[in-house]
């Protein structure tokens, strides 16, 4: 590479940096239009599609998380798709089926059916209101980005990301989400009620007019783009064994506190410590800066972290919620000096 070739990608690596924290102030003036209040969830759900990461949004009905998948969809200009889990749902209702085909020479073929599951973002909605039969028609398409029917396999076009909002898991009519699902989602975003002003804001703004129209701002080579931008962003050694440490310390085992051994039956794996570090760099670049510090992994470790523990009995028995175990991890895990 000349002289000149590096000096050009370095300018096109500056206004990607750029682009993607200005691009932060555009899409929150656009949600702004359909959207009150939720600015740590909306911020976190911008994050994982960021870093090309899945997300996972919680909360209980009515609370606006399938209109803000939506919303998302729409500003970034892709092909959206929505699936509405129900008991009755089949995997094949998700990524296709194979029909008997009569051509034009009378012959019969086998002929693949492409399902919802072939869009930009998928929004499964009510994730949690299917079996896990069904809820594993999604595990090779979020890890592998693709479908195999029948022995063939179907790329799934790129970006791709999966959008899921489910119920608490208390509700009636609810099914957990394995393990090795939860896992493949980078973040767990709590929707929660409004304030008493926020809520008097939506109630005025959905009963007096339409909303606003949303302005698309972007497309899918530029999704690509940020992708390719956020895993430039530097970060030093010590904050990576930082995020690596937070997660290992989930782990119930010798090593781990004695709060993890007493509360928690599983504990965080791999997959977790990656989610930090790609989520940090984007809060980083988010935030106009080129480099990572301690307090973007440290700020992104409960929507990291809270499904990807499981609690055990005595942390029921002693009123223990996952995000509590996560705070004294916090605490426990010494961040590095930079």
């Amino acid at each position: 590479m000349t002289k000149d070739d590096s000096a050009l990608a370095f300018e096109n690596e500056r206004l990607a940096v750029e682009k993607v924290h200005e691009s932060r102030g555009r899409i929150e003036h656009e949600l702004r239009k359909v959207i009150v209040g939720q600015k740590e969830a909306t911020h976190q759900l911008l994050i994982s599609l960021f870093a090309g990461g899945h997300c996972l949004i919680t909360g209980a009905p009515g609370l606006a998380k399938t209109l803000l998948v939506r919303t998302i969809a729409q500003i970034f200009r892709l092909k959206f798709q929505r699936i509405q889990f129900t008991p009755d749902l089949m995997p094949a209702d998700i990524t296709g089926t194979e029909i008997l085909e009569e051509t034009t020479d009378g012959r019969r073929r086998m002929q693949f059916v492409k399902g919802p599951i072939f869009a930009n973002v998928i929004l499964a909605d009510e994730i949690n209101r299917t079996p896990p039969k069904t809820q594993a028609a999604l595990l090779e398409a979020m890890q592998e980005h693709q479908v195999t029917a029948a022995g063939v396999r179907y790329p799934l076009e790129e970006p791709f990301f999966v959008l899921a909002t489910q119920n608490p898991i208390e509700m009636e009519g609810t099914y957990p989400l394995p393990e090795a699902q939860l896992d493949r989602f980078m973040f767990n975003v709590i929707v929660d009620y409004l304030s008493e002003d926020d809520e008097v804001s939506v109630v005025k703004q959905t009963t007096a007019r339409a909303f606003e129209p949303i302005e698309p701002l972007f497309d899918g080579a530029d999704v690509l783009q940020f992708h390719e931008v956020v895993r430039k962003v530097p970060i030093a050694e010590d904050v990576v064994r930082y995020a690596v440490r937070l997660a290992s310390a989930s782990r119930p085992g010798p090593d781990a506190p004695k709060f993890v051994n007493d509360w928690v039956s599983w504990g965080a794996g791999l997959r977790a410590a990656q989610s930090l570090v790609l989520g940090a760099k984007v809060r980083a670049l988010l935030g106009g800066r080129f480099h990572v510090a301690p307090e973007d992994i440290r700020s992104l470790a409960h929507p990291t972290l809270r499904h990807r523990i499981l609690l055990g009995y005595r942390a029921e028995a002693d009123g223990v919620s996952v995000d509590s175990v996560i705070d004294r991890l916090v605490e426990h895990v010494k961040a590095p000096i930079t």
